[in-house]
């Protein structure tokens, strides 16, 4: 069973494709870039028989989803990576938001694509685009079954003192204002393999999961369940990101208009795409900030561990005991210094770290913590796609 999974963006579309027969295996992934312009472009890396996945990437007009989708699947039957479109079996949809009607993936039928449509209004710059990609596939395949994975859903477990806001309630009633919360397929994937790690059922763990990245969440995981996470209303709120603010006083915005003369569309331009680490210190890619070494990008570094720890504490204290905290995503599996700079100090709580685990490099699920950590301090690589693979192939399996 081959299950392609797709993730379109306004501009984008990204692939990956997945053999799901015995254990799953990536066989090839790429993306599509500025569609629409001049400059776009297509690269893809496939993976055959040979120890080295092969690369291929080339510059050309790309007008649609559609024609990107058509570039795709052309190049996997050139390379003979599929004989032809009948090998695909199901098509993976990531979707940013599903409100709070999708707890679990589901098939795409015409009552699910009108849902997805009432929530534009909560992700205005996603679900546009993630509906393209669904239509572009249905125009391409009539018939085949395509599944929509929603960033939302593994929230939807949250208890209404955790997602709704203390604000007048016919804002909830009407508009849907509440926590909803994002990264949600990571969060779950990286759940169920640290309780794999961990040697328990998924359902009787207490997890602290971290996806650390350009974008940035934590996420309170009480037997198998999210109970709390940090982005909110949209994916702006919580941790500093990388060009995302995180928490601000609420009042900030009417500040910046009554003394700035800033307008609103500036200041949630400001917000969403000059703010967090490179707002700080001008950059915003974590790596190029700890090469830096100015005092800006100390400070930068500081201040998004900061915020990272105070979510620890804050989750601790909601899930009562806990038996992992978890680094996923860019930053959280590949910077050790951020990792130290978290953990230090909390050896109080039993996370204990390994300063000589935390500083080698690995592959897959691994501990940094020392042997005798009462909390096992957890890097699990995520792979978001590969969720989305299962979940398809299981619900066309049904």
């Amino acid at each position: 069973m081959h299950i392609l999974v797709l993730n379109a963006g306004s501009s984008s579309l990204k692939y990956k494709l997945f053999n799901m027969a015995g254990t799953p295996r990536a066989l090839a992934h790429g993306q599509a870039e500025r569609i629409g312009q001049a400059d776009a472009s297509i690269s893809h890396h496939w993976h055959l028989d040979s120890p080295e996945p092969a690369a291929h990437a080339e510059t050309l007009p790309i007008s649609s989803q559609h024609d990107a989708l058509d570039l795709i699947v052309r190049h996997l039957e050139e390379h003979a990576v599929v004989r032809d479109a009948h090998d695909i079996a199901g098509v993976g949809q990531r979707v940013v938001h599903g409100g709070d009607r999708f707890s679990q993936p589901v098939r795409i039928d015409e009552s699910v694509l009108s849902a997805i449509y009432d929530t534009i209004s909560l992700a205005p710059l996603h679900n546009p685009a993630n509906l393209e990609g669904i239509e572009t596939a249905r125009k391409r395949w009539p018939g085949l079954a395509q599944v929509a994975v929603f960033d939302t859903a593994f929230h939807q477990t949250m208890p209404p003192e955790a997602y709704r806001y203390a604000l007048p309630t016919q804002l909830y009633t009407d508009y849907k204002v509440r926590r909803y919360g994002f990264h949600g397929t990571s969060h779950h994937f990286v759940g169920k393999a640290a309780a794999r790690w961990l040697g328990k059922p998924f359902n009787e763990v207490n997890l602290i999961s971290l996806h650390l990245g350009n974008g940035c969440s934590a996420a309170a995981i009480r037997g198998g369940a999210s109970v709390d996470t940090s982005m909110g209303l949209t994916p702006l709120e919580g941790l500093v990101m990388g060009t995302r603010s995180g928490n601000i006083d609420p009042s900030l915005p009417f500040f910046l208009a009554r003394e700035g003369q800033m307008n609103s569309g500036e200041i949630e331009f400001m917000l969403n795409q000059e703010s967090g680490l490179k707002g700080i210190c001008g950059l915003s890619d974590m790596r190029a900030i700890h090469q830096s070494g100015s005092d800006e990008a100390r400070l930068a570094e500081k201040i998004f561990a900061y915020a990272v720890k105070k979510y620890i504490g804050a989750y601790y204290a909601v899930l009562g005991h806990l038996d992992a905290v978890l680094f996923t995503g860019g930053i959280g599996e590949h910077a050790a210094f951020i990792r130290q700079q978290v953990c230090t100090g909390l050896e109080g709580l039993g996370l204990v770290l390994d300063p000589t685990a935390n500083a080698a490099p690995g592959n897959g699920c691994r501990a940094i913590s020392t042997a005798t950590s009462p909390v096992s301090i957890l890097v699990v690589p995520t792979d978001e796609e590969l969720e989305i693979a299962r979940s398809t192939a299981a619900l066309i399996g049904q």
